[in-house]
């Protein structure tokens, strides 16, 4: 099933790239990689609203101070997120370079993001004391680590029963969204993927919520001053 898949993955990006994509060696292109998360994550996705020209800063929706100029839903909006592959190629052959959207929550993964500077701190931190940590988005800013999904008030227990919580942490969950690879962030510079998720049998693996905010929260106690070590 999975090489008969495949197959059809394969006609549909022959079908739909076009001689700019096809040129390009440095990666995916945002219908590939739309794809792989449509039908092999089952990740629900949707483009991002872009920017209003090729090499403008300004966001092609109709806020001139949009805060997340070209990565954010727009038309569609976010409800729209499908993993069905025909839609999905049929919204990049319309708009190849399109911003690729994830939508968190229900039976997609949710994140937890913070600084990236402090985030490639904790991953090291987090890694040496063996915790198994999931994919990672990696933007010039920030880092996601990605989470089993989780509901909101499940997070409002979670966050309710600490006593401090980092302010830099963000939480990407039910109703929200994630920008993914090869996108480009809001402010300029690539997002990537610092851990690529498994594709093979089972999907990736996702640590609870729980876990992962235990630990950030844990990496940010008892720093100099009494500040966070999360904060930068």
């Amino acid at each position: 099933m999975r090489e008969i898949l495949g197959r059809r993955l394969q006609r549909l990006r022959d079908r739909l790239r076009t001689p700019r994509a096809a040129s390009a060696a440095a990666g995916p292109t945002p219908l590939d990689a739309a794809l792989t998360c449509a039908t092999l994550l089952r990740w629900p996705v949707l483009p991002g609203v872009g920017r209003a020209g090729a090499d403008s800063a300004r966001c092609a929706c109709p806020d001139p101070d949009c805060v997340v100029p070209g990565a954010h839903p727009f038309d569609p909006g976010l409800l729209a997120a499908t993993t069905d592959p025909r839609m999905v190629a049929w919204w990049w052959a319309k708009r190849p370079s399109a911003p690729l959207l994830m939508a968190t929550g229900g039976t997609a993964p949710c994140a937890v993001s913070l600084p990236a500077v402090a985030a490639a701190r904790a991953v090291v931190r987090l890694d040496a004391q063996g915790m198994r940590l999931g994919p990672i988005v990696a933007t010039p800013t920030r880092w996601a680590l990605l989470v089993a999904p989780y509901s909101l008030e499940r997070l409002g227990e979670l966050l309710y029963a600490k006593d401090h919580v980092p302010a830099s942490l963000r939480f990407h969950g039910e109703g929200g969204y994630l920008l993914l690879p090869p996108s480009t962030a809001s402010g300029g510079g690539q997002v990537c993927w610092e851990r690529e998720p498994a594709t093979g049998r089972g999907g990736p693996w996702l640590p609870d919520v729980e876990a992962v905010v235990d630990a950030l929260v844990e990496a940010s106690s008892g720093a100099p001053g009494g500040g966070s070590r999360l904060a930068y």
